[in-house]
């Protein structure tokens, strides 16, 4: 398709640009382009791992070539997506290629401003999900770097969401999710490093903040992390990582509850940090604190291991009236 620019844009529906048929390549270039409102749920084409099925979104880049030698270029700034009152309906931001085989999205940058994103899936859906910013595997980018705020508003909506390979994921503004089993952050592919400057703060039952279910993250920096949810762990790592540091502490304020893990939905309790069997970190530092406030919720939950543990100010625990 050779070059495909979008400059200075205010737009009202989905914007899809596909790879398929006879397009092999070509390179994508957009330079502020504001989507107001889109749908994107009725697209049926939707990429499968980990158990579930990926809404296309408000802006969707997709390569579907399955021939490795497909490859898709781009670079991508001053994206944004719906609005605080009325967000996009599916997911936000989409990038991705044929899957961990085929043609390939490799991606310079990817900057957003303000995402704001309503997958409107059904309550007890478990192979469904959506998110603000994801990229999706056969995506290769440089940096994410998100200027704006990232929120979702639904059940099994991810606010920031790697199947691929992301060398740096930097973030200004706060990272906000309010439906039941909504992530912060999730991390399914390789990403080298994370800095994500405002708070992680998720709303809704099995709402974690930040986890490591596949794939591995080198170094990540939180500001601060919260959750308010019954089954809303704060961070949950189930495979070998790197660092993990966060500034202004971990703190919980459910109990028990339904979560939608790969898939499956399991009862988790919403332990500030847990790390599961086969998983591990080599340093992990919380500054701030690591707090629950539901009784019999335990702030540290450890099944695998760590190199090096620092928690400053301590551990809270509510206790039982």
């Amino acid at each position: 398709m050779g070059l495909l620019c979008l400059t200075d844009l205010k737009t009202v529906g989905q914007v899809r640009i596909l790879a398929r048929d006879k397009i092999r390549a070509g390179h994508v270039e957009v330079r502020n382009l504001d989507i107001m409102a889109a749908d994107s749920r009725s697209g049926t084409e939707r990429p499968n791992g980990f158990g579930v099925f990926v809404l296309q979104g408000a802006f969707t880049l997709w390569n579907l070539q399955s021939d490795p030698a497909a490859r898709v270029t781009a670079d991508i700034s001053g994206l944004s997506a719906g609005r605080a009152n009325a967000p996009v309906l599916g997911s936000g931001v989409f990038v991705g290629g044929f899957g961990t085989t085929g043609g390939s999205v490799q991606i310079q940058e990817l900057v957003t401003g303000p995402v704001y994103s309503d997958g409107r899936i059904k309550p007890g859906t478990p192979d469904l999900i959506s998110g603000g910013v994801f990229v999706v595997h056969g995506a290769t980018v440089d940096l994410v770097n998100n200027e704006g705020p990232v929120t979702t508003f639904g059940v099994n909506d991810m606010a920031l969401d790697n199947w691929g390979t992301v060398d740096r994921w930097f973030g200004a503004k706060k990272i906000t999710t309010h439906g039941a089993s909504g992530i912060g952050f999730v991390n399914f592919g390789v990403t080298r490093q994370i800095k994500l400057a405002s708070p992680i703060e998720t709303f809704g039952q099995g709402a974690r903040g930040f986890n490591v279910y596949a794939g591995t993250v080198e170094k990540a920096e939180f500001d601060r992390i919260v959750t308010h949810g019954d089954g809303a762990v704060g961070i949950q790592i189930s495979q070998a990582i790197g660092e993990i540091a966060v500034a202004n502490g971990v703190e919980t304020f459910g109990g028990t509850g339904p979560s939608l893990v790969k898939g499956v939905v399991q009862e988790l309790s919403a332990v500030g940090l847990s790390i599961k069997p086969g998983g591990s970190a080599r340093a992990i530092s919380i500054h701030g604190g690591l707090k629950t406030h539901n009784p019999g919720v335990n702030p540290l939950e450890q099944e695998g291991t760590i190199d090096k543990l620092l928690i400053e100010d301590g551990f809270k625990r509510q206790q039982p009236e």
